[in-house]
Parts: structure tokens; sequence; C-alpha cells
């Protein structure tokens, strides 16, 4: 299962690591036409845009799995053992409700938007909407990942090859 989760993050970081270069390489040609020759790509807006989308909903997952979120832990640190675990719990519950309440959303609007077109791309709406859902459950998967660590002991380990470390936070928290 561990060898899994590593495939499984990895998976996402790479598809992260290929829009942003896709977006970058779209952008700087876009610049650089723009420049040289007086023209632009008049789909590289709306490209840009659109990677932009979806590398935040399906980079919202890995974040989550190294505390990148912003979150207050007044409350956490000021209960005992038990309620901060009762609290974790409550938490990763509530979030778990949140994500999937947030996939069937993002599935009615994606569903709404397939047969209008972007302006320049031509490309249904449905693709562009589907970042909504797709984020959403990667989230899902990413917290029950890391939900039992946290739960339990407050920790969750980093998405990065460092599996030994581990941070001390709520999750999508702030350290400390």
């Amino acid at each position: 299962m561990k060898k899994l989760e590593h495939y499984f993050v990895a998976l996402n970081g790479w598809v992260l690591i290929a829009m942003l270069a896709a977006m970058t390489l779209v952008v700087g040609a876009n610049i650089s036409l723009r420049y040289l020759t007086g023209h632009s790509l008049p789909w590289a807006d709306e490209a840009a845009r659109y990677l932009m989308i979806w590398m935040t909903f399906t980079g919202a997952g890995l974040i989550l799995r190294s505390g990148g979120h912003v979150a207050i832990t007044n409350l956490q640190d000021a209960l005992p053992n038990l309620g901060q675990k009762l609290l974790r719990a409550a938490i990763v519950l509530a979030l778990l409700l949140f994500f999937g309440f947030m996939v069937q959303v993002g599935m009615q609007y994606a569903q709404r938007m397939q047969y209008q077109v972007t302006p320049a791309l031509r490309l249904p709406f449905l693709y562009i909407y589907a970042a909504m859902p797709v984020g959403f459950s990667l989230l899902i998967v990413h917290l029950l990942l890391i939900a039992h660590p946290f739960i339990t002991a407050g920790h969750y380990k980093r998405s990065d090859d460092h599996d030994d470390e581990e941070i001390t936070s709520l999750p999508g928290g702030a350290n400390g």
C-alpha cells in the first residue's frame, strides 16, 4: 500500500509539473511571438487560464499532505490529548463531507456546461469544469491516506521523498 501511495503522490506531482511546463511554454511562446512578430497566439491566454485552474484543483491534495493550507491551531492546542484526537477526527470527517459535496457540485456544473464551448480553443466547458470534481476527488484520496496518522498523533507525512519526516499540524495547516 505504501508503494501504491508513493506512486499516486509522484504521479500527481508529475502531472502538476507537466501542466506548469505547458503553461510556461504557451505563455513564453506567446510573449516571444508578440515581441518578435507583432502577432499573438489567440488561444494562449485562454489555455494558460485553464491550465492554472486545473493546477489549482489537482494540486490542492498535495498541498494538504504537506501542511500548506492555512489553519488555526489554538483550539487544538488548548485541548487535552483525547480532545485533540476527537477534534482532529471531526475535522477529517467535516473535510470528507465537504470534499464529497464539492465533487457532486462540480459534476453538476460540468454537466450543465458540457454544450458550451470556450471562445478561442473551442473546447467544451465540460473539460474546464471537470477540474473541480477531479481535484476534490484527489483531495478525498489524499486526506484518507493521511487521516490515520493525523487523527492519532496529529502528524502526517510529507509528500516528498522524506517519508521519515513528519509534520505536526492540522491537515492543511501551518506548522506549530
